[in-house]
């Protein structure tokens, strides 16, 4: 009896698969805007990279401090305050702003 392993990813796509991949990206996207969806994906990926980093060393930090009671909310007080220099530049918009746009009058 011999028991057969299903593998929990596809296999990874080669030469010939990549190609046909890349000439289908060229078809949707077009040769001018490949350039500029992948410094995108570059762009997002690093900024994740730099959040996890963050996240990481924030979770190092404090079981480093091995904090007792009360100190961890003075630790959270701390980096709340560091977290005031981020500036958000999209617009926020709310559903009811979006439903009132698009309701017929």
């Amino acid at each position: 009896m011999a028991l057969e392993i299903a593998p929990l990813f596809a296999p990874i796509p080669g030469g010939p698969e990549l190609l046909i991949i890349l000439f289908i990206a060229i078809l949707l996207f077009g040769a001018n805007k490949i350039p500029k969806l992948a410094r995108s994906t570059g762009e997002a990926m690093g900024e994740f990279q730099k959040g996890r980093e963050k996240v990481e060393t924030e979770l190092e930090e404090m079981r480093e401090a091995g904090f007792e009671e009360g100190e961890e909310e003075e630790f959270r007080a701390a980096q709340a305050e560091d977290d005031d220099d981020f500036v958000d530049t999209e617009p926020v918009t709310s559903e009811e702003e979006t439903e009132t746009d698009t309701e017929p009058n």
